[in-house]
């Protein structure tokens, strides 16, 4: 698809994620604007504009993915130096929006950290925010300027759906996935089940109470995110103890941290399905991962907010 774009509009990219600016900026039939980030001998960052921005509406491209804190200075910095010369619209694309897990205060004297992120944000100049799945969807509350909050999952559902797999369900691997879970279960018209389980302490999972039947089907597990992947490969385990034929898991953002590659390749999972919201190390494009591209939905989404058009079509 094609799109006809006002003048005045600015595509750039910081360091997370810049193959996916580029394909956005090739659906969109632009150029990548022209900057620079660079860190002196102390590691302070330093970004350098290479063209005017005068009067633009300016869109950039930056997951806060590893290093989180790195990425979010460079945000923060190039929204700076883009208000200071005199951009006319800074809209920040945030394909992973990091520190959404800490959405609230869950124990005695915690920080909120994705309110601190959302101010800082605004603080800075940023004048709309356009993001894909956030891990609480109250975050967009948090901000006081518009939110264009896209899913991952009709993405995800397409690909199974052309898989053309017999006998689905969707599994939910904690409580807080089962809305998501039901979305792609109605994609595919086929039931959900969910895993009940404890956790310890942060990071840790234990599989507790498969809740539906999984026996003789083929699965798949549907998450945001995977951090550790304990609590995919402990529930791909389990359903396979359990009589599922195979197991697939997916999610929108793969922070795949530790050794959550080696844990996915022991495991029972047999195709991880992914997006390409966080950028990925040659060495964890492993054969059992599939990657697939979010820059479609992200240029379609910029090009409705350039030309001022509805983006609620693309929530579905």
């Amino acid at each position: 698809m094609s799109y006809e774009l006002k003048k005045g509009i600015k595509l750039f990219a910081l360091n997370s994620n810049q193959s996916l600016a580029k394909e956005i900026a090739k659906h969109l039939g632009c150029e990548v604007g022209r900057s620079s980030v660079t860190q002196f001998s102390d590691g302070e960052i330093q970004v350098n504009i290479e063209e005017s921005v005068r009067g633009s509406d300016v869109y950039v491209v930056q997951s806060t993915s590893h290093p989180n804190n790195d990425h979010i200075m460079e945000l923060l910095i190039m929204i700076d130096a883009l208000k200071r010369a005199s951009a006319k619209m800074i809209n920040v694309v945030i394909p992973y929006y990091s520190y959404a897990r800490q959405d609230r205060k869950a124990r005695s004297r915690e920080p909120i950290t994705a309110k601190l992120i959302a101010n800082l944000l605004e603080k800075s100049g940023a004048t709309r925010v356009l993001t894909m799945d956030f891990h609480s969807p109250q975050v967009q509350g948090f901000f006081d300027i518009p939110v264009d909050h896209l899913f991952g999952i009709p993405i995800l559902s397409q690909y199974f759906e052309k898989k053309g797999l017999e006998d689905v369900v969707v599994v939910a691997p904690h409580n807080g996935a089962v809305g998501r879970a039901r979305k792609m279960a109605k994609y595919l018209n086929a039931p959900i089940a969910l895993i009940d389980r404890r956790r310890p302490e942060p990071d840790v999972s234990e599989i507790f109470e498969i809740i539906g039947n999984v026996e003789g089907k083929n699965v798949i597990i549907c998450d945001d995110l995977i951090n550790t992947a304990t609590t995919q490969t402990l529930a791909a385990n389990a359903l396979v103890e359990h009589g599922a034929k195979a197991v697939y898991a997916c999610c929108t953002h793969a922070v795949l941290s530790q050794s959550a590659v080696q844990k996915i390749e022991s495991s029972a999972i047999q195709e991880l399905v992914i997006t390409n919201t966080i950028e990925q190390q040659e060495e964890k494009r492993i054969d059992k991962i599939t990657m697939l591209s979010v820059a479609p939905l992200l240029a379609d989404a910029i090009d409705r907010i350039h030309n001022e058009r509805a983006v609620s079509p693309l929530f579905e």
